[in-house]
């Protein structure tokens, strides 16, 4: 990886203060995945909410926050970056005001869809901004701080709204798990403005507005039987998975012959990028059903509060702020076999979990399974940091919103396919063993494991390929 190009234009110590700005902001959107999980109980009293209100309070955000990722990258590289970004976090920053108004479950529902989408407006914006501003090493690291983000805000989230619902009360603490982005988000708009680069105008790119109902349609035809799979009994939502998938396919054709695609399939020629964007959706489907298990593990079936499970999850969080810096530092050298790395220490780290659960099944398992999470989050780090940078390594920095987009969209169908399977393996044994909640976790870690061992297999895929390609190099180096 060379500097990028905007680089030489940028000043050095303020694209560092323009990423912090993009930190802060993805913090805000990823909390919001993971922090209202411990906050449904207090919702539920709060607005007598029913199980099925309360699933699309926590299904909806990622719903449309997934439904909007690629066209939103895509427009950022066409148009403006920053534009986008503020336009996302304003919307976001009102839509938490709203939420945390709430009179209603329906208010709080469309409220959630609105700050899912502003969350998929501007999260690609931050990886675009990355590979504008840094090239070479520093591109490494600056991944290696969002991934810290990606890892941390995912693990702290049960804590952060267990500490604001124990301090505000557990009829009206849910709305401070809304109420604390206003002012956050506020000071970063400001700061967006002042420090994000303004772009540099030129020949306007078109856009591809078939290209976004066609991959708007199947991203919410494959999603929505996932987030709803408890909630939605008939086996007939599968055909809308199908339906999602033959879209998605129309999609790809639509963009071979698009004049201005929103996603170049080109990208995925690159080896790189086609694994890494598999390996991400392997990994985010394992990694984020751990966090669904494990709050329902120790809150219902171990009594924990909320703030007592978020504090059980700390380690996790604090594993990935570690990995992911010392990842970001050492990625370019390193290469895919850091990830590889990753991987295994998350494998060892979980099946430590497994073990752990089955041993000390009762309450004081937090502290048990506190080793083990360390662990687990550490490799994390080695994971999403490292993964993304050189997933994006070969994209030319003009695209690379939209490549991030797709990249991150992967993501989110992993998080999505990954609950919806470990939960019903959880709730099946749940069920099955007569309320046996430590089997029905470690039921769940074992398809945990399968998911995780998955991305393992693509990351060994891509170093296998890179090896024999290094060779083939070197040979004809050799003979040259």
């Amino acid at each position: 990886m060379t500097e990028a190009a905007g680089v030489r234009d940028w000043d050095r110590r303020r694209r560092w203060q323009a990423l912090s700005v993009c930190l802060v902001a993805a913090f805000m959107t990823l909390l919001d995945v993971s922090i209202v999980n411990v906050a449904l109980p207090s919702i539920r009293e709060g607005l007598n909410a029913s199980e099925a209100g309360l699933q699309w309070i926590l299904s909806g955000y990622a719903l449309t926050f997934g439904l909007v990722l690629v066209p939103a990258g895509r427009l950022g590289d066409a148009r403006s970056r920053r534009a986008v970004f503020m336009s996302g976090l304003a919307l976001f920053t009102a839509s938490s005001a709203l939420a945390g108004l709430a009179p209603t479950v329906a208010f709080l529902v469309v409220a959630r869809l609105v700050q899912g989408a502003a969350g998929g407006i501007l999260t690609p914006q931050v990886a675009g901004l990355i590979q504008e501003l840094f090239g070479g090493a520093a591109r490494g690291r600056a991944f290696g701080a969002l991934g810290a983000v990606i890892g941390v805000a995912t693990a702290v989230g049960p804590m952060v709204g267990g500490a604001l619902i124990a301090l505000a009360g557990p009829e009206q603490g849910w709305r401070w798990v809304f109420y604390v982005n206003i002012p956050v988000g506020a000071v970063a708009l400001v700061l967006a403005w002042r420090l994000l680069p303004a772009p540099a105008y030129g020949e306007r790119q078109g856009l591809d507005p078939l290209g976004v109902l066609l991959l708007g349609a199947g991203v919410v035809c494959v999603l929505l039987p996932l987030v709803q799979e408890q909630q939605w009994e008939s086996d007939l939502k599968w055909l809308l998975v199908l339906a999602g998938l033959a879209l998605i396919a129309v999609f790809a054709a639509w963009e071979r012959r698009a004049r201005s695609p929103m996603v170049r399939l080109a990208l995925f020629r690159f080896r790189s990028y086609a694994l890494g964007t598999a390996i991400a959706l392997l990994y985010f489907a394992g990694f984020t059903a751990i966090f669904f298990i494990l709050t329902l593990y120790l809150q219902s079936g171990l009594g924990y509060s909320a703030l007592g499970a978020g504090f059980a999850m700390t380690p996790f969080a604090v594993g990935s702020g570690l990995g992911s810096a010392a990842g970001g530092r050492i990625v370019a050298r390193a290469g895919r076999a850091l990830v590889v790395a990753g991987l295994l220490l998350v494998l060892a780290g979980v099946g430590a979990v497994w073990l752990a659960v089955h041993l000390h099944p009762g309450g004081g398992v937090a502290w048990a399974i506190a080793g083990p999470l360390l662990v687990a989050g550490t490799g994390s780090g080695l994971v999403i940091a490292p993964n993304q940078t050189l997933t994006l390594s070969e994209v030319p920095p003009a695209e690379g919103g939209s490549a991030a987009g797709v990249l991150q969209t992967g993501q989110r169908v992993g998080s999505a396919v990954g609950i919806a399977a470990v939960g019903y393996v959880f709730f099946a044994f749940l069920s099955g063993s007569g309320g046996d909640w430590a089997a029905a976790f470690r039921h769940g870690l074992v398809v945990i494991l399968g998911l995780v061992a998955a991305a393992l297999a693509a990351a060994l895929a891509d170093l296998a390929a890179d090896r024999r390609a290094r060779r083939r190099a070197g040979s004809r180096a050799g003979r040259a």
